[in-house]
């Protein structure tokens, strides 16, 4: 029992982690368990969200699982999303977004790969911002989504296209930036310097978020 309990608990968090859809066979594959178990113990895990009564619900939905919202506590949600939709980008933020504007279209994968750390909840905010926004699927094992700039980008950034970003510095450049300034990334925590998204464009007068 104490054995299940803890592959119920890694089930519980791999599905927490992921924010997306997933299948009970590569739930099994990664726990080297057969699929006929995972998905009794998916079974127990929704049970024990439905016994609670919590505000999170595991549904399973064209055989694949994921973890959403109670819907009789959806208007306390949207109204903290509205909420969340007003605050300015992070500096996680603003990274995330240089990497997908400066590779046109790019996988979570490829983003978590440069950043090093797991980057769900900048991506979901951006989506929410209308930065960027879902571009395909890549004819790949897992078919991962792509991900790109939509024209509210542009239009908040004053460009016509991607091709009007600025080049980017070289890496000597960025080393002796970050050498001086005890940076290791291209982006400044001083939002003086990263300018506060919330303020309005001057010149199309649309707010940035």
């Amino acid at each position: 029992m104490k054995n299940e309990n803890n592959i119920i608990a890694r089930l519980e968090a791999m599905l927490f982690a992921s924010g997306e859809p997933i299948e009970a066979a590569r739930l099994a594959e990664v726990l080297e368990l057969d699929v006929e178990n995972i998905t009794k113990m998916l079974g127990a895990l929704a049970d024990t969200y439905d016994e609670r009564n919590s505000g999170i619900r595991l549904i399973r939905i064209d055989g694949k699982y994921q973890f959403c919202t109670r819907e009789e506590y959806a208007d306390d949600v949207r109204k903290l999303l509205e909420i969340k939709k007003n605050t300015p980008l992070s500096q996680a933020a603003f990274e995330v977004l240089a990497i997908v504007a400066y590779n046109k279209t790019v996988t979570k994968s490829f983003i978590e790969q440069i950043r090093g750390v797991d980057c769900s909840g900048s991506i979901a905010n951006l989506v929410q911002k209308g930065l960027i926004e879902e571009k395909g699927r890549l004819d790949l094992p897992g078919r991962p989504l792509v991900y790109g700039t939509t024209d509210r980008f542009l239009r908040c950034f004053s460009l016509n296209s991607l091709d009007d970003l600025p080049d980017l510095p070289k890496i000597e450049d960025v080393e002796k930036l970050a050498k001086e300034s005890g940076q290791t990334t291209l982006f400044d925590d001083n939002s003086e310097q990263n300018g506060d998204i919330s303020e309005a464009d001057e010149e199309t007068g649309e707010d940035l978020i």
